[in-house]
């Protein structure tokens, strides 16, 4: 006899299967026992899609919305079953190969749906049109009919499963070229990398015009190999950017070019006009002139973007661009020379380098290099800067002359190292309150929260009590207009920020830990830092540069044998307390030219993930161009962390996601190691005491000792230090994603 079974039977009942025919609940579509093992299959899929909300429910609650999430659930679950009853009652279907096959296709499509959204390349909200699209290519597909236009109307990451089952479809070729476009256009920059297939292609001249609207250096690279295929692709393009690009990849120091290439295809400027300050007679490169050269055409640029026509000319951003141009030539030729004289006392020798520099010119060194510049450097750039506009110097004009181009930056960078009310003071009052209420203003419109949290860093940083109660009015008076304008979220940021700024008064007594809901920003107790067996694990990440190796023994040196047992290896020091149960590690400063320290972080990193041991306390020594590192590495949900720099807004919110609840040491400038052993031994004494860290009493115990120094550099480092319960960037930041939580 033929033994039947249904197709929705569990294998664990599969003796008593082939025994007994059975029907289904839901139909009585019935499965012969060789294609049983197929459905299985796709019931197996079924179950995974399941178990990706963590709840195995029969419920795919994979998006926020309810609603949505019905759809989707009836989509992976009543559908696909639909489409395997399809199948086995096709009459066109007619040997148990085909059928099997399209079976196959199912389960491919479950496959597909499961990879895509684990890994983040498909939203599950397209899960419903999949599903529908996948069944009306099927249907086609099985009298041979082209998938090509079901495939032209749906999103790329539907029609990119769709593609990859369907291979024997008669518009399989010409489906992947449509992918392909849909592809280039949602990614731009990756076209150089992935166009090498469709070169013959039509389109393929105008998706390398689109992918150097993004990335003009990359066509670059690709253009000074004029015989490969993608170079003969781009010297063949007749577009008059292409052209130019292809006609500097044969001119030398061709990149210094790039910032420039919108003047050059417009003719604003030629090569020649460039040349001079790229290869000046025997001088050669003249590094005042050319960042004269992109200062002002910065200048320019901004113009046109502000404009009514919103005009953002090419090469402005990205990699080589002008504002990564002009950015690299600050820190390059000025900064850079600044800060490594910071310990000479002849000012005019250290700050030789500016001496050719305008007004204009230094207020743009300075905003570029936000997170480079010493508190000294900064300082003495700006006397510079105030001297420059004159003898009756009026900062509002500096201001208009640029447009008012970085200008919320440059009243952050004001506010940080105390010389707001100075630059406020070179104007009109009536001028200082307009650009008080620019600054507040709009900060719901970006893409981000940068600049709010520039707000309420700058609000830190400001001792002028009525510039505090002026900025506070602005707040009020924003969040009133953003309720009656039914404005959520630029109701929350002024709530946010106005919170925080009564906060910074302390006969207010506002508690903002229990107000904003989130953890203490005022102490931690010792048992929040232990792991669970009783071991407070604290990692440092040290970087082989010259300041790194120049510290490092110092602070191994400063940990007592005593007190503490050192051990070591080739790459990372071992430093456990004698009492406490402390644990310190600390990779070696190795070479950073031969990428020999990211290498020990790595080694280290695997050696505690292998050993469970995940620090609690994580402390970054270096410039703040090495912060990013330090955060991809940190294992996460670190109690403290200690910066040797602020690091931006990208580097705070990249802490604070992985780290929600951290209490936050920073410094406006790179950490100064006579700073840092102190505070390091404070915070390890209170670990090995086991009593509570009172960011306050620290703080209090701290400047006590630092004003008593005898050395002016320490005494003016230990200013730029910001305890946790005063930065508050990280406050702000804590508030509003736990706003976004409830």
């Amino acid at each position: 006899m033929q033994y039947l079974i249904m197709k929705k039977c569990l294998l664990s009942c599969f003796l008593f299967i082939i025994l007994t025919p059975v029907f289904a609940a839901a139909d009585s579509v019935i499965v012969p026992i060789y294609r049983q093992l197929f459905h299985d299959k796709i019931n197996e899929e079924q179950i995974q899609l399941d178990q990706l909300d963590g709840k195995p429910d029969r419920q795919n609650n994979l998006t926020n919305k309810p609603e949505i999430n019905l759809v989707i659930t009836d989509a992976m679950n009543r559908k696909i079953d639909e489409l395997e009853d399809f199948v086995e009652l096709n009459d066109k279907l007619v040997t148990n190969n085909q059928k099997i096959r399209y079976l196959g296709y199912i389960e491919s499509l479950l496959k597909g749906l499961k990879y895509g959204y684990r890994s983040k390349n498909f939203n599950p909200v397209y899960a419903p049109q999949l599903v529908e699209t996948f069944k009306k290519i099927m249907t086609d597909n099985i009298v041979s009919i082209s998938m090509i236009a079901e495939i032209e109307k749906v999103p790329y990451p539907v029609g990119k499963i769709l593609t990859e089952i369907f291979t024997d479809n008669p518009g399989y070729e010409q489906s992947k070229k449509l992918l392909y476009l849909k592809y280039a256009t949602l990614n731009p920059e990756k076209i150089l990398q992935t166009i090498e297939p469709y070169i013959n292609e039509n389109f393929a001249d105008s998706l390398v015009t689109l992918s150097c609207e993004y990335n003009p250096t990359a066509v670059y690279n690709i253009a000074q190999a004029p015989d490969s295929k993608l170079g003969m692709l781009i010297h063949r393009n007749s577009n008059p950017l292409i052209k130019t690009i292809a006609a500097l990849s044969k001119t030398p120091n061709a990149l210094l070019y790039f910032p420039f290439l919108d003047d050059l295809i417009k003719g604003r400027k030629t090569v020649e006009n460039i040349k001079q300050y790229i290869s000046y007679g025997e001088a050669g490169y003249d590094s005042i002139g050319y960042f004269k050269l992109l200062v002002q055409t910065e200048i320019a640029y901004f113009k046109r973007m502000t404009s009514p026509a919103k005009d953002t000319p090419l090469a402005m951003f990205g990699p080589n661009g002008l504002r990564e141009k002009l950015k690299e030539k600050a820190i390059q030729h000025f900064i850079t020379p600044i800060n490594e004289l910071h310990d000479l006392p002849n000012i005019n020798v250290r700050m030789r380098a500016t001496d050719s520099l305008s007004a204009v010119d230094l207020y743009y060194m300075m905003v570029m290099s936000e997170n480079d510049i010493y508190t000294s450097s900064y300082k003495h750039s700006y006397q510079r800067f105030i001297q420059r506009l004159g003898k009756d110097p009026r900062t509002d004009s500096l201001l208009l002359t640029v447009y008012f181009d970085y200008f919320k930056k440059f009243i952050k960078m004001l506010a940080n190292f105390n010389k707001l009310d100075n630059f406020l003071s070179f104007m009109p009052q009536r001028n200082s309150e307009t650009l008080m209420r620019g600054f507040i203003a709009n900060l719901d419109n970006t893409g981000n929260l940068e600049d709010a949290i520039d707000v309420a860093d700058s609000y830190s940083s400001i001792t002028d009590k009525k510039l505090q109660s002026t900025i506070l009015s602005y707040v009020i008076k924003n969040e009133k207009d953003c309720i009656q304008k039914n404005n959520k979220r630029g109701e929350t940021i002024y709530r946010l920020l106005k919170t925080i700024f009564l906060s910074a008064d302390t006969s207010r007594k506002i508690d903002l830990t229990s107000v904003l809901g989130i953890a203490s920003i005022y102490e931690i107790e010792n048992k929040d830092l232990r792991d669970d067996k009783g071991r407070i694990i604290q990692q440092v990440y040290w970087y082989g540069d010259k300041d790194g190796k120049s510290f490092f023994p110092s602070f191994i040196n400063s940990f007592s044998s005593k007190e503490w047992i050192i051990t070591s290896n080739s790459e990372w020091y071992e430093i456990r307390s004698k009492k406490g149960n402390v644990f310190i590690f600390a990779n070696r400063p190795l070479d950073n030219d031969a990428n020999l320290d990211d290498s020990a972080q790595i080694h280290l990193n695997n050696y505690l993930d292998y050993n469970n041991i995940h620090p609690s306390v994580i402390v970054h020594r270096g410039h703040s161009y090495w912060l990013p590192r330090t955060i991809k590495r940190m294992a996460g949900n670190a109690k403290i962390v200690m910066l040797g720099s602020c690091g931006g807004f990208k580097n705070l919110n990249d802490i604070i996601r992985a780290n929600p609840d951290a209490h936050i040491i920073s410094t406006k400038e790179i950490g100064a190691g006579d700073i840092n052993r102190p505070i390091l031994n404070y915070l390890n004494q209170s670990f090995e005491s086991g009593s509570k860290l009172v960011w306050k009493n620290m703080w209090a115990s701290l400047t006590k000792l630092f004003t008593e120094d005898p050395i002016n550099a320490i005494r003016e480092s230990w200013d730029d230090y910001i305890p946790p319960y005063k930065n508050l960037g990280a406050i702000f930041l804590k508030g509003y994603n736990n706003l976004l939580q409830e």
